[in-house]
């Protein structure tokens, strides 16, 4: 995995951006530690960005980057301050980038857009982004129809920019297989949830170390949203609505302010508390750094297992 070299930080890991909880200092954190931080804008306005990326670079001199969900109604006025405020790596969702990629380059900014399939990315390719972030399935939060394994391998085969591997990865062993299927490189966002420095409710914390397989579920695929989470009366509650029927915007009545109720007050009941498949394999509460670590040294022990067999 060469992602590294290619953002000058020390490991080839790229922290996802997540919206309420990874602010300036989280990120911060995570690049001090030797990844890439990134600042989640999603639920931010201008002001609130700026305010994230400049306590962000008061705590570090490292890389990091800020993640805009382009369907955010200050995207406008987001993507003029990410280059007053010389933001190295820009990476969006949510929408195409095209139309700032020139402005971005000019201030040396390198855009990465999250995709949910090869099209896309073949697409972005040619307006000029620097690299895609192909996100499958097993994700937490907002996800798409394929899986990481077949996503990664496909986007791979189409395009000759950087793609970055995300979804489904919390070990060595998943960095690996990524890098086997050609990415130079891996964003986790589940793993960092479990840890010591991340901004979250401790009753977040709880149910990550203490959740299963069962308690993983999917709301909001017949609005075409589709959202992973951890099941609770919340979920519960809008599966039964949505096989029912009922619209959107009935159903929204239970997302709407859930996620800020599961982080913030960690409200069990009607929270929003989104994670990915991968949640079962946090055990406990470590140090980022511990957590970044421990991925390079079983990365590092599984390619020695394999270069033992031939």
């Amino acid at each position: 995995m060469n992602l590294d070299k290619i953002l000058g930080i020390k490991y080839p890991i790229i922290q996802g951006g997540m919206a309420n909880i990874t602010d300036g200092k989280f990120a911060a954190t995570v690049s001090e530690a030797g990844a890439l931080g990134v600042i989640g804008a999603a639920s931010m306005n201008g002001e609130r960005l700026r305010r994230e990326i400049r306590i962000c670079k008061s705590l570090t001199q490292k890389p990091f980057a800020v993640n805009l969900m382009l369907l955010n109604p200050y995207t406008e006025e987001m993507a003029k301050i990410v280059i007053e405020e010389e933001v190295p790596i820009v990476i969006t969702g949510a929408g195409n980038p095209s139309k700032y990629v020139d402005d971005w380059h000019k201030a040396k900014i390198k855009i990465f857009p999250v995709v949910a399939n090869p099209t896309l990315a073949i697409r972005l390719e040619k307006q000029g982004v620097d690299g895609i972030i192909a996100e499958g399935n097993e994700a937490g939060g907002h996800i798409g129809e394929m899986t990481s394994m077949t996503l990664i391998l496909q986007t791979c085969d189409k395009v000759k920019i950087p793609v970055i591997a995300a979804g489904g990865i919390a070990s060595g062993k998943q960095m690996l297989a990524a890098e086997v299927l050609g990415a130079c490189g891996v964003q986790i966002g589940t793993l960092f949830l479990g840890s010591e420095e991340c901004p979250i409710h401790s009753n977040y914390k709880d149910l990550l170390v203490n959740s299963r397989y069962n308690k993983v579920t999917v709301i909001g695929r017949t609005a075409g949203l589709p959202i992973r989470l951890l099941r609770n009366d919340m979920t519960n509650n809008y599966l039964r609505e949505e096989k029912a029927g009922k619209d959107k915007m009935e159903l929204e009545h239970y997302t709407l302010g859930a996620m800020k109720k599961a982080v913030e007050s960690g409200d069990l009941v009607n929270g929003s508390f989104m994670a990915g498949l991968t949640v079962t394999q946090i055990e406990d509460i470590k140090p980022v750094k511990e957590i970044l670590d421990t991925l390079m040294e079983e990365y590092h022990q599984e390619i020695e297992k394999i270069h033992a067999k031939f």
